[in-house]
């Protein structure tokens, strides 16, 4: 261990009287939301003197890689202090990453680095898991469309963005490694960029219905609002989810013959939808897919497979009633609940689902998104606390 005192570190630039207002209000935001003892060794350093520094960031998971918003903040940090990072991804964006492994080697000075710290690690690693979850999905629903309906169960604009924009990271390493279709967009216009569109998708919410009065003036008032659009009809208002889906499709041939009319069916856990109970639900996947349940099954999977809701079972139910109908152009949007898991077993009975309207990509347990960051480095001599040489560049 070197015994000289540290100096300045030569990137630094003299501090001035007047900063800018907008850097002002950025040190300030740092300031507010740092952890303490950062705040407080950044102090020490000013007084003893800076160091070159090397940070080596990880997760204890695998992860999909999406260090871009994380980034471009630490480059708009460094440009605000007059200074210059060395950040190093370890991988591209959208790799795949395995528990422990270096993310990111982050490279300047102590002084300008000890502080950033708390919010660096917060733009990483709940947007590494969410795109796990989302490449997941995609992957394991390759011929399905996804739409981002995560925004309602975000803490505020800033998670929304780091969701958006995992969401769509997990689907293009879905689309390259499977050639899935992936997410088509999301739900609100800020977020819209994260999939190269100028606004949110979605036509009608529960809250529409209800106003109209039923589920087919709903539909005419939505095209007499927004004529030339596709429509997508939200059929389990009323828990007709048969009957209202077949009268929308009647009130609207024309765009049930062009394919620009779907139906969304988004049953809550608590019933059945219009015309199945346990029984007939078995009697569903025993026409369609009988090796389903007959091998080993866990609850979860059960119910989701022939449980209350939006099962397995109610979306062959829709499409069958849809077809036999003689429209077999008509779309099935399918929201509440798609989690990873649930993907994967709608997956194993190929259910008939053109669209998954999800926000259940977003992490299940919180515990699982932290990153973590260590110095890996002083002045360029290699020193990391004991058990955790693993992060020493190799």
């Amino acid at each position: 261990m070197s015994a000289t005192a540290p100096s300045r570190h030569p990137d630094a630039k003299p501090e001035t009287a007047d900063p800018a207002p907008e850097v002002t209000a950025l040190e300030t935001e740092i300031a507010r939301n740092t952890d303490s003892y950062f705040r407080r060794t950044k102090a020490v350093a000013r007084r003893f003197g800076d160091r070159t520094v090397t940070y080596a960031v990880f997760m204890r998971r695998p992860v999909i890689f999406c260090p871009r918003l994380m980034v471009e903040w630490l480059e708009k940090v460094a440009a605000a202090r007059g200074v210059s990072f060395k950040i190093e991804p370890s991988f591209p964006e959208g790799a795949w990453v395995g528990a422990g492994e270096p993310l990111v080697y982050l490279t300047g000075s102590f002084i300008h680095l000890v502080d950033l710290e708390t919010l660096y690690l917060q733009k990483l690693g709940a947007a590494c898991v969410a795109a796990y979850n989302a490449y997941s999905m995609c992957c394991d629903l390759p011929k399905a469309r996804f739409l981002a309906m995560d925004a309602r169960h975000c803490a505020g604009n800033e998670m929304a963005d780091l969701m958006a924009y995992a969401a769509a990271v997990g689907s293009e390493a879905a689309k390259r490694d499977v050639g899935a279709m992936g997410f088509i967009g999301n739900a609100t216009d800020a977020q819209a960029h994260f999939f190269g569109n100028v606004g949110g998708m979605g036509t009608m919410p529960h809250a529409l219905i209800g106003y109209a009065g039923s589920t087919v003036r709903a539909a005419e008032m939505f095209v007499e609002t927004f004529p030339g659009e596709p429509v997508t009809a939200l059929v389990d208002y009323f828990g007709r989810e048969v009957s209202d889906a077949l009268e929308v499709c009647r009130r609207f041939p024309d765009l049930a013959a062009e394919g620009k009319l779907a139906v969304r069916l988004d049953t809550h856990g608590g019933r059945f939808i219009e015309t199945l109970d346990p029984a007939q639900s078995y009697a569903v996947l025993e026409r369609h897919v009988p090796n389903a349940i007959r091998q080993y099954r866990s609850d979860v999977e059960l119910r989701y497979l022939v449980g209350t809701g939006v099962s397995a079972a109610a979306l062959y139910q829709i499409r069958d009633a849809l077809d036999a109908a003689g429209f077999d152009k008509v779309k099935i949007v399918a929201s509440s609940g798609f989690s990873p898991t649930k993907c994967k077993v709608m997956a194993s009975v190929a259910a008939p689902v053109d669209v998954i309207g999800t926000g259940s990509y977003l992490p299940e347990r919180w515990s699982e998104t932290y990153a973590t960051a260590d110095i890996v480095a002083y002045d360029g001599e290699s020193r990391v606390k004991v058990g955790r040489e693993f992060l020493l560049k190799r």
